[in-house]
């Protein structure tokens, strides 16, 4: 019995050594853009982790450093650069530096985006808005496109520059970021909402174009989360939550917002080359169930 017993765990154990899903990013070198910011430097913490060499390039050189600094002192392999997404000179050369300091990019993770105050409007219908508010009519043609083009071009230089590693070896993998705007457009946030949406088709168009290369692309659409940026828009200064965030609350399944560290699991999953090596142009929402939910 004792040798059946331990035939039937020595099985279980090659079992379970043989899963496709294996957190072991040894040996790939990793460049995430936007990694001063929380979520992304989540993810390059996460990456490094999991055995990664990982680049870390934001415009906020002081941020990246700061962040390189910390995983390097717990025994991790990063270097921080500093990167504009919209200046392909000045991100050839940080490539350089990236080759001869950890190697050539077997993941990209397009980490950075986000929106701006110009392209924003303060109500979200226009029969509502009152004498002095910025509507529609008032959006900033230049705060417009300051929001596309960190958005997608910012996600696509990064790509011309990195993924030019990954054709060379006919292997590789780029994340991009979405949101939930591009599902939805969400009130107040046009500019956005359109960038995001271009991002979700970009990605699909990417594994299209990159299909018999080797390289797989997809993109995680998170769900709402609290952040310094938008804490004002979601609470009350006595913790209460505003009217928008009520709404958000009231159309999300589970009923409550996303943690920054539950979007790893959904990174690191469709960066792995076992565990998602049939998937590619595939957006994943990471929202609590925000996207499935009609409101009915």
């Amino acid at each position: 019995m004792a040798h059946i017993k331990q035939a039937v765990s020595s099985e279980m154990e090659y079992s379970m050594n043989q899963l496709p899903l294996n957190v072991d990013y040894s040996g790939k070198v990793v460049v995430v853009t936007g990694a001063g910011g929380v979520l992304c430097g989540d993810m390059a913490r996460a990456f490094a982790q999991a055995g990664a060499k990982v680049a870390l390039l934001d415009l906020n050189e002081e941020a990246v450093t700061k962040l390189s600094d910390e995983l390097n002192a717990a025994g991790f392999t990063t270097k921080g650069y500093k990167a504009n997404v919209l200046e392909p000179e000045m991100l050839e050369e940080v490539h350089k530096q990236v080759l001869a300091d950890l190697g050539a990019c077997d993941i990209l993770v397009n980490g950075a985006g986000g929106n701006n105050p110009r392209a924003t409007t303060d109500n979200e219908y226009q029969h509502e808005a009152k004498e002095g508010q910025k509507t529609f009519f008032d959006l900033d043609a230049a705060g417009v496109d300051f929001v596309f083009k960190l958005n997608f071009q910012g996600t696509l230089i990064p790509t011309q520059v990195f993924a030019k590693d990954m054709v060379d070896r006919k292997s590789g993998t780029i994340l991009n970021i979405s949101s939930m705007n591009a599902y939805t457009p969400l009130t107040k946030i046009p500019a956005y909402s359109g960038a995001k949406s271009a991002i979700s088709n970009f990605t699909q168009w990417l594994a299209t174009y990159f299909a018999g290369t080797g390289i797989r692309c997809n993109a995680i659409a998170p769900g709402f989360l609290v952040s310094n940026q938008n804490r004002a828009l979601l609470f009350n200064e006595d913790g209460t939550p505003t009217a928008r965030s009520e709404k958000i609350l009231r159309n999300t399944p589970m009923n409550r917002f996303v943690d920054s560290d539950e979007l790893l699991g959904g990174v690191l999953f469709l960066c792995d080359d076992k565990a998602a090596s049939a998937i590619t142009g595939v957006v994943l929402p990471i929202d609590a169930g925000f996207s499935a939910y009609s409101g009915v």
